[in-house]
């Protein structure tokens, strides 16, 4: 277990105390939370009991063993002390199940990926603005200067063998290489032959959807981004907006998820939102896409494995947009029973110890975009073409990066002609004088 909720993740210990300051300094959701360095946790004042209970928890978390919290903690025992312990000492002094003894003792950080190193993280207590409008692949938004200076944060236990990959630096390990071949800005996990090729896979599309066929598609609102302290849910049922509003000043990655009660579905979620900070980094906003309402299903899913925002889409526009105009669906005997890559994908999700139920409707596929801010297009689609396919991480942050890139470049570009303006005109003036 690992959820995103605040609350949940320090749990009943004694950084529960703690919560009104972190919302004061702006550390106000987990994955951030889990990057304070020495110096963000002498700001608050914690002391050094609190401290270690931080670093376990950032532990369990990334192993999703959260349930295990407050025992830990309790024993207060730091973490390097608790990795020593045999695991007949986990097994009686914590309750801890062998499988997740297992899991506990992989420095590996089996359930996750990790942060890039070096990654250079902004400051939480900066904010983002908005900029113009580009063409597509161009025109991103534009980041807060002060975010965007390198930062060079020390590690909070750096000594500790949890944190042997640190979090600092830059986006080096997610960095594309030479030779790696996209699908154009389309992509889809390969498929595979069913049933010794007996059962065909249904076809996917080769080309991005329009983007004239998502602006107008209508949503509803039904959860915020999560923060410490803020209602579970939407109270008041919101009016549907267009869909274009949702990007209208900052870029977005959509996440539309099949089936919110899906191990495969929340798996996906859970790794996507645990790279917040990146995204937060690059300036781009993180939503998920529901095709279907069913209110105890939204809170099961919020903010324990999403902490962003999430939209209903009654109409399935997105689902129908990454089919092409149609519903990519896929039978439950023919896609997974006799799928290997699904039945694979399941167990790679069922290895992460999350919980799940079947309840909805389970056939219809989902995918991914990244769009633009305003109307400057979609800069990338992942279609799910086998059940439990997920958009590589690495994609992602990659496109992010080259779109932020561009942006800051017009920004350069911009502010270079205003300076040759300036200077012209000056000149003009100072010209103008002396012949006088």
């Amino acid at each position: 277990m690992a959820s995103f909720s605040v609350e949940e993740f320090v749990g009943n210990g004694v950084l529960k105390e703690l919560l009104p300051k972190l919302l004061d300094e702006g550390w106000d959701d987990v994955p951030t939370m889990k990057l304070m360095n020495a110096e963000d946790m002498d700001a608050v004042n914690m002391t050094q009991q609190q401290k270690d209970a931080m670093e376990i928890r950032s532990y369990l978390h990334d192993r999703l063993l959260m349930q295990y919290g407050d025992r830990l903690e309790a024993s207060k025992k730091c973490l390097p002390e608790i990795l020593n312990l045999s695991h007949e000492d986990l097994s009686s002094q914590f309750g801890m199940k062998r499988g997740h003894i297992a899991r506990f003792m992989d420095r590996t950080n089996p359930c996750t990926e990790t942060l890039p190193k070096p990654y250079n993280l902004p400051s939480r207590q900066f904010s983002s603005t908005s900029s113009g409008k580009s063409s597509t692949f161009k025109s991103y938004e534009s980041m807060n200067s002060n975010k965007m200076k390198s930062m060079q944060r020390i590690p909070v236990f750096r000594n500790s063998p949890s944190y042997d990959k640190s979090v600092e630096g830059s986006l080096a390990d997610f960095k594309i290489k030479d030779g790696y071949i996209f699908k154009g800005i389309v992509a889809s996990a390969p498929a595979e032959p069913r049933a010794c090729g007996c059962v065909q896979p249904p076809p996917v599309v080769d080309n991005v959807a329009p983007y004239s066929v998502i602006e107008t598609i209508s949503v509803q609102k039904l959860a915020p981004e999560y923060k410490i302290g803020m209602e579970r849910l939407v109270k008041s049922k919101t009016p549907p907006m267009k869909a274009s509003e949702l990007w209208r000043d900052k870029p977005a990655i959509l996440l539309c998820i099949r089936r919110p009660g899906c191990i495969m579905c929340r798996a996906e979620a859970h790794r996507l939102y645990a790279k917040k900070p990146i995204f937060d980094a690059l300036g781009v906003q993180l939503i998920a896409v529901l095709h279907e309402h069913i209110e105890s299903e939204v809170k099961d899913f919020w903010p324990r494995y999403w902490g962003g925002v999430v939209v209903f889409d009654q109409g399935m526009g997105f689902f129908k947009a990454l089919g092409g105009g149609k519903l990519l669906k896929d039978k439950f005997i023919s896609g997974f029973v006799l799928n290997p890559r699904a039945i694979a994908n399941y167990r790679r999700a069922k290895a992460m110890g999350l919980e799940q139920n079947f309840k909805g409707e389970g056939e219809i596929k989902g995918g991914l975009f990244i769009v633009g801010p305003g109307r400057t297009g979609i800069a990338y689609e992942f279609i799910e073409r086998n059940f439990g396919d997920w958009a590589p991480v690495t994609e992602l942050i990659e496109i992010c990066t080259q779109l932020q890139n561009q942006q800051l470049g017009q920004e350069e570009s911009y502010k270079s002609e205003r300076e040759y303006e300036y200077v012209h005109r000056f000149s003009k003036f100072t010209t103008s004088d002396s012949k006088k």
